[in-house]
């Protein structure tokens, strides 16, 4: 097995490691640092295929899978556990899981007893290149995504890339529409190797390829989030995608994944950078090449109708004085953030990515 990649994460309150390797949970208290009781926290596809191989912990919280259940009624379902089982401010949570469960257990930990230690394990490429990097943790509301929730920065992230040998194929594929989105931001040597098939490095052992993928595109994450902790200014380009993608998701009921809708959403905002004049019109058919690639939609499904999809938006919270801000493209690794954008061009944009 490689040796650990070890990245380490500046943040306005101190420091944390990112560790990418294989096989790290069994030494997870060791490596992560943890000295007091561990209350576990997982979900119900993750729990029994991982949750045993942590050591010792003083609790496992299991809730169900799926963002459905990203919500606060899981969350007080979680503190009555924890209170159940004795856990005091001592304890470090651990979240292990997707993005689900990092962004509820990281909540708890921010909010339980005024705040404990948290320690993430992603499981899913997604998590591990996105969510478990930069410290936004919440919960999703009825009117929209992540409406609820709070900065809190993890004392350590352990990426056990071994974890992704389980990970069903569509589920690997969604990462992918993240880290296809850390290279189109600011890593245009990344982007080029998905662009010629050439991520997997030949002279390198599948695990070894995997870890170097996974730790290059969390480099792009560090990078950004560690120039802009709290999402003043240059961090909301890692929205890039995000507001088609989280609106088509809640117009699914959450049926179409995040990873999912990040590469429509990607497709959707090449298109709009286009038809804005801000980018060449290829650079769409280039992002849709790399999707594809990677057995990933670039249509809108003909279900969702545009103007429904237009009016998801509006619950996006990163609009402003109740305007639409979008991450737009001039280039590969050249994006930056237009607001006022003219309804016409982004209902124009939605129905010529949309399958007809």
């Amino acid at each position: 097995m490689p040796d650990p990649i070890r990245l380490s994460v500046t943040h306005p309150t101190g420091q944390y490691d990112v560790l990418v390797g294989a096989d790290l949970l069994p030494n997870l208290a060791e490596i992560a640092q943890i000295r007091g009781p561990i209350a576990l926290i997982t979900d119900s596809n993750v729990g029994p295929l991982h949750a045993s191989r942590c050591g010792t912990v003083a609790c496992v919280v299991t809730i169900p899978a799926g963002e459905q259940y990203k919500t606060l009624a899981t969350v007080q379902t979680i503190y009555d556990e924890l209170l159940a089982a004795g856990i005091d401010r001592q304890a470090t949570v651990v979240a292990l899981g997707g993005g689900v469960v990092g962004d509820v257990a990281g909540f708890v930990a921010a909010t339980f007893m005024r705040g404990v230690d948290f320690v993430q394990c992603p499981t899913t490429l997604l998590a591990m290149v996105d969510a478990s990097v930069g410290g936004k943790t919440g919960v999703d509301l009825p009117q929209g995504k992540n409406l609820v929730g709070a900065f809190k920065q993890p004392t350590a992230v352990l990426a056990d890339i071994a974890m992704l040998q389980t990970l069903p194929p569509a589920e690997f594929a969604a990462g992918m529409a993240e880290v296809v989105k850390h290279g189109l931001i600011n890593d245009p040597d990344l982007f080029g190797r998905l662009e010629i098939g050439d991520w997997r490095l030949t002279n390198q052992s599948p695990i070894s390829n995997l870890q170097s993928l996974v730790a290059t595109a969390i480099e792009v994450k560090r990078n950004v989030v560690q120039e802009d902790p709290f999402e003043q200014g240059r961090r909301a380009t890692l929205n890039l995608g995000h507001t088609f993608g989280h609106a088509l998701e809640q117009v699914s009921g959450y049926r179409v994944r995040h990873g999912e809708g990040v590469a429509m959403g990607l497709v959707a905002a090449a298109n709009l950078s286009a038809r804005l004049g801000c980018c060449d019109a290829g650079l769409q058919s280039r992002i849709e090449a790399v999707l594809q690639a990677q057995n990933l939609p670039t249509r809108i499904p003909a279900e969702f109708d545009p103007n429904t999809i237009f009016q998801a938006m509006f619950s996006d919270k990163k609009k402003a004085a109740g305007k639409l801000r979008f991450i737009l493209l001039r280039d590969v690794g050249d994006v930056f953030i237009m607001g006022d954008v003219a309804e016409t061009a982004v209902l124009a944009t939605l129905t010529a990515v949309q399958y007809t």
